[in-house]
């Protein structure tokens, strides 16, 4: 017997937020499911944090609605969304243990108090923090309470964790870790996830699926790799990664490519995946870790692939990588970031470039 598609844990129908005439969100719509971390990306003032608060019931669509479970919530008072929410200022008591903080949702369910001990000690051990239920939060560093926040989320057994920038507080470092410790957490739950970031790392590391917002609306969605590797248009390629745009025209559609003339004069290969004709105006994206440089005496072209000839402009040495701008002549450069196998580059070093067509992503010019 065919069976239908399953329905989403959380979705957004025609949602849209107005403050006075600005719009927060434009009319969208976005299906979550069941059991997956989903990502909401981008840049400050974009609407992510907004449509988090319109889940939580902190703020009231203008228009749309939103169903979890396939129930519609926009009247469901906050209280009986059964949501765990983690903020980025972690919003612990001061004044009360970690005990009372982590037990504070339960407190208002219909929850034994021998249930609630146990329930909490299972909350702390889950996010590796056992034994510290009479301490004070002012006890603990900045990841431990962190920690406990994501304690007090999940001891509700929550239908969706919310989390808003929960690790922009913590140093680099620290992220690292509490990035890991979140996306295992996750996974061991199986708790559906909304996580709110403008962190590309953060989204492309722990994400299910990322939908990348600008002004309030829907740029793109997608899994982590498709987002990454072909996005939908210069501000989702802009956003995430370091990218060169190679502007020029479409000049021969044939054998799987696409054949755009550039500002140089060269003609690059790119694969056809639909879409353009001869004569299209085209961006050429290409991430800069999929370019390889070659001293120019030792380069041997490879059949098939693009290739450029340049100068090293300027150089960043970061450890393990190497960041480099390379003059192409025509008042063109490209920015490359190679690992560091070899021997670094001089400035004003003669270079050979190369970058399969594979790599380089076609979108039409806006």
């Amino acid at each position: 017997m065919a069976t239908g598609k399953k329905q989403p844990m959380v979705a957004f129908k025609g949602i849209m937020k107005r403050f006075g005439k600005v719009v927060a969100v434009e009319k969208m719509d976005f299906e979550i499911e069941e059991g997956s971390l989903v990502t909401l990306l981008g840049p400050s003032g974009c609407g992510k944090t907004t449509l988090l608060r319109m889940v939580a019931g902190l703020e009231e669509p203008t228009e749309g609605d939103i169903f979890i479970k396939g129930k519609r919530i926009n009247d469901t008072p906050i209280h009986k969304r059964n949501l765990g929410m983690i903020f980025q200022n972690y919003a612990l008591f001061p004044h009360k243990t970690i005990f009372d903080n982590v037990a504070f949702g339960l407190k208002y369910r219909d929850v034994s108090s021998a249930d609630i001990r146990e329930k909490v000690k299972r909350a702390l051990e889950m996010v590796r923090l056992p034994g510290v239920e009479n301490r004070m939060p002012s006890q603990l560093s900045g990841g431990q309470q962190q920690r406990i926040a994501m304690a007090r989320a999940i001891v509700i057994e929550p239908d969706v964790l919310l989390m808003d920038e929960p690790l922009s507080a913590l140093d680099e470092n620290l992220r690292e870790e509490m990035r890991r410790e979140v996306d295992n957490l996750q996974r061991l739950l199986g708790v559906t996830t909304i996580f709110v970031t403008h962190d590309q790392r953060e989204a492309l590391s722990m994400s299910d699926k990322i939908l990348v917002m600008k002004a309030g609306r829907k740029q793109q969605e997608g899994n982590p790799e498709s987002v990454y590797n072909e996005p939908s248009n210069h501000f989702v390629a802009d956003f995430l990664g370091h990218s060169n745009f190679i502007t020029g025209e479409v000049v021969d559609v044939s054998n799987g490519h696409v054949n755009v003339r550039i500002e140089t004069g060269d003609v690059l290969f790119a694969e056809n995946k639909g879409g353009f004709s001869k004569g299209d105006p085209v961006e050429m994206i290409v991430r800069a870790q999929r370019f390889d440089a070659f001293p120019r005496e030792e380069f041997e072209p490879v059949e098939g692939m693009n290739h450029f000839e340049g100068r090293i402009k300027d150089r960043s040495y970061m450890g393990g990588e190497v960041s480099y701008f390379i003059e192409l002549g025509a008042d063109r450069e490209i920015h490359i970031i190679s690992m560091m196998r070899t021997r670094l580059y001089e400035i004003g070093e003669a270079v050979s470039v190369q970058v399969s067509p594979h790599h380089c992503h076609l979108i039409h010019m806006e």
